[in-house]
């Protein structure tokens, strides 16, 4: 866990690497076009949308703007000014495709102020909004987020809802040109017809109708346009560990995984790596909603850390994502503060157990101690091996039972789990089952409860998760531990790194006698979202074994985007899922292959 400070491999010499490694700064080009983008769409959907606002001083200078034109003004303002609030996303981001549109549709935006209205000032406009974007092109270079096309049918759903409240906005927006009084019912029916381009119940006096009509005709012509357009673009995946990726990552673990409790979860196939330039470290990650997370310490020579940092942050940069590291250690982060500018947050602890002073002797293991012993004496009995050494019909056995116990579709884990058990390339992993042979054989013969761990190093384990049958005893967490530390010597394991205990100095501090008031209210608000996220439940859970605690640390950019991190993260452990409906999913719905080292229930059971 600690280890020495970086050298000079893959580091410039002329000390630029620290300003390069920063990553993408707030620029003020990009960020004062996303805000003309939004002001002129803000405008443009108000023109649109209220009669009244078409009348009104605001208006005239709407008028000169880009995309308000012709005879059919409210429809175009309308459909535009979403174009434009949506663009102005893009460009905020430095996205170059953003860029290119935007370079696109402004110069027509002149020639149709010019052509429709004869209008030198929306003409002005429009061509200086576009010499601004040309005289700072090089600002616009990120690239493509990964997506797939079933962000088409998210479009859809979400756009196409806007556009039907919308469309009652505006269909509800001249009273006084409505023939009759329209229920809301007729109302959401006209929205429905006229956003496919058909009249509805709802009649009006005057030319409003054809107002009406074209309005919603945009909204579901956008819709529409910008569903294909998702549907039928090129897919642009999230990054996957290649064969060649997991040779290069094992090799480095063989010789400095002993550094990292984490560094074996660097394996899963649902990450993408950055290498240094030597090839002699590498960061993985993932992207999620715009974050670009690593996990653990870099892997590989630790003088070598600050070439794949420098190609961490580039492709962060490349592609216009926010960086962070989750679970770093005290060195790794450091090493991440120092090389890049970013900050660094504690953000809880890690129980490791030395196995050599472990013990259920004494007071303080007396409630294990117990606990063990009782579930002993109704039955059960213990094996700890290697993967290795399990035979293929076990192993499957072993696979579906951990499959079938995890209860739920959406797993938990994604810094301290594999993700995957009796991989060929992992017979290194440790296994530790549970057997009560005096009961009927059940579809998983006498098995009970399942712990994997990953290796750390030569000499050491990670515990990657655990199962267990919900009819077996409670305890079988505390029985399966006590027994893997007790059979690691003979496996010639060391420590053994158990569960990551968020916020846990702040819990263990709040509840001693002399606590402040201001820390026993944060100690009551973990308490409280404890229910739902077990922050206490396994703090107290790991503490049961007398571990030491090793700090881990959150790196960030900016306090302004740790709520956005904060959302990323919850999102790659599990905690928060955005996934489609189950019907709505392509093929037989699968669970997520990312298993959590423990669960909430399990945490209750024991």
């Amino acid at each position: 866990m600690s280890g020495g400070v970086p050298g000079s491999e893959d580091r410039h010499r002329d000390g630029r690497l620290h300003r390069i490694l920063r990553g993408p700064r707030p620029e003020a080009v990009p960020t004062l076009v996303a805000r003309a983008c939004t002001l002129v769409g803000l405008l443009n959907v108000a023109a649109g949308v209220f009669p009244r606002f078409r009348h009104s001083r605001m208006h005239a200078i709407a008028e000169v703007l880009p995309g308000a034109l012709g005879p059919f003004a409210a429809a175009l303002a309308l459909s535009s000014g979403i174009l434009l609030l949506l663009l102005a996303h893009g460009l905020r981001r430095h996205k170059r495709r953003a860029w290119r549109a935007a370079v696109v549709l402004l110069p027509a935006g002149a020639v149709a102020q010019f052509a429709y209205r004869h209008s030198v000032i929306g003409v002005l406009i429009s061509l200086a909004l576009l010499a601004l974007l040309l005289r700072h092109r090089s600002e616009f270079t990120a690239l493509p987020d990964p997506r797939s096309r079933w962000r088409a049918l998210a479009n859809f759903v979400l756009l196409g809802a806007g556009s039907i409240l919308l469309g009652l906005v505006i269909v509800s927006a001249h009273p006084g040109k409505v023939i009759g009084d329209p229920s809301i019912t007729e109302r959401l029916e006209h929205v429905l017809y006229g956003l496919f381009g058909f009249e509805g119940p709802v009649a009006y006096y005057g030319n409003t109708s054809w107002t009406v009509g074209f309005s919603l005709g945009a909204l579901g012509m956008l819709t529409a346009l910008t569903t294909i357009y998702l549907a039928f673009r090129p897919e642009h995946p999230a990054a996957r560990l290649t064969e060649d990726d997991e040779t290069k990552l094992r090799a480095l673990l063989d010789k400095h995984g002993a550094r990292d409790s984490l560094g074996h979860f660097a394996l899963r196939r649902d990450k993408g790596v950055v290498f240094s330039p030597s090839g002699k470290a590498a960061v993985t990650y993932r992207v999620v909603s715009g974050v670009m997370l690593a996990s653990g310490d870099p892997i590989g020579d630790v003088e070598a850390w600050p070439g794949a940092i420098e190609r961490f942050m580039d492709e962060a940069k490349a592609h216009s994502w926010t960086p962070a590291v989750m679970g770093c250690s005290e060195t790794g982060g450091e090493v991440w503060t120092r090389e890049t500018g970013l900050d660094a947050l504690e953000l809880g602890d890690e129980a490791v157990v030395d196995v050599a002073d472990f013990s259920l002797s004494g007071r303080a293991m007396r409630n294990v101690r117990q606990m063990v012993k009782r579930i002993e004496r109704n039955g059960y009995e213990t094996r700890v091996r290697r993967i290795r050494d399990l035979g293929e019909q076990e192993l499957t056995r072993i696979q579906r039972a951990a499959d079938d116990w995890r209860g739920t579709d959406t797993e938990r884990g994604f810094s301290m789990a594999l993700g995957r058990i009796g991989d060929p390339n992992d017979g290194d992993c440790l296994i530790a089952t549970a057997h009560k042979a005096d009961e009927a054989p059940g579809p998983y013969g006498d098995l009970k409860a399942v712990l994997h761990f990953v290796p750390w190093g030569k000499d050491g384990v990670s515990l990657d998760l655990m199962r267990r049958d919900r009819s077996a005893d409670p305890g079988m967490n505390e029985l399966l531990i006590v027994a893997a530390l007790q059979a690691a010597p003979k496996l010639g394991i060391a420590r053994v790194s158990l569960n990551f205990a968020m916020f846990r100095a702040a819990l263990a501090r709040g509840e001693k006698i002399g606590a402040g008031p201001v820390l026993r209210a944060w100690r009551g608000l973990l308490v409280f979202l404890s229910r739902w996220f077990q922050i206490e439940s396994l703090y107290k859970f790991n503490a049961k074994f007398r571990p030491r605690w090793e700090p881990r640390f959150v790196v960030y950019r900016s306090s302004k985007d740790l709520p956005r991190i904060g959302f990323a993260a919850m999102q790659a452990e599990g905690f928060v899922t955005l996934a489609l409906p189950r019907f709505l999913r392509r093929g037989t719905p699968q669970r997520r292959p990312c298993p959590h080292r423990t669960t909430e229930r399990e945490m209750q059971a024991a």
